[in-house]
């Protein structure tokens, strides 16, 4: 027997075993989620960009959502997000160093819903976010 017959027949052995012959009766699937990272969201104060701070986010997609049709609208997210940041920053009253997570996720929701359908996010989790420098509030 050659070697590549031998590889054969084990890797259909392994593909025909129990463990792998129906994985979603044992485990629910989990809804799909994706990390949006890099993004620089600037914080405006007084109309003067005081930070930008650079955030990873954690995009849990609705039922019958495929990861693929959104990981294509990325760009388009990523955008729309950048642009909401500007129109009506996510600044913390008291802290220029972090962004407002609940002003962030209602933002982009919309923008998802808009862009890829109803739905198609049902949650964004803010992984991390980093300020671009330290800063401290000041009287404006």
């Amino acid at each position: 027997m050659n070697r590549r017959a031998l590889i054969l027949a084990v890797a259909g052995a392994a593909l025909s075993g129990p463990a792998l012959a129906s994985p979603s009766a044992e485990t629910p699937a989990q809804p799909a989620s994706f990390n949006l990272t890099g993004v620089g969201l600037p914080i405006i104060v007084g109309a003067r960009v005081r930070n930008y701070i650079f955030v990873v986010l954690k995009l849990h997609l609705g039922q019958g959502h495929a990861l693929d049709a959104v990981r294509a609208k990325e760009p388009y997210l990523r955008d729309a997000l950048v642009r909401a940041g500007h129109r009506t920053p996510f600044v913390l009253a008291d802290d220029w160093n972090q962004v407002d997570p609940e002003a962030l996720s209602a933002s982009l929701i919309r923008s998802a819903d808009a862009l890829i359908g109803k739905g198609a996010i049902i949650r964004v989790e803010v992984v991390s976010q980093a300020a671009r420098r330290r800063t401290t509030v000041r009287a404006v």
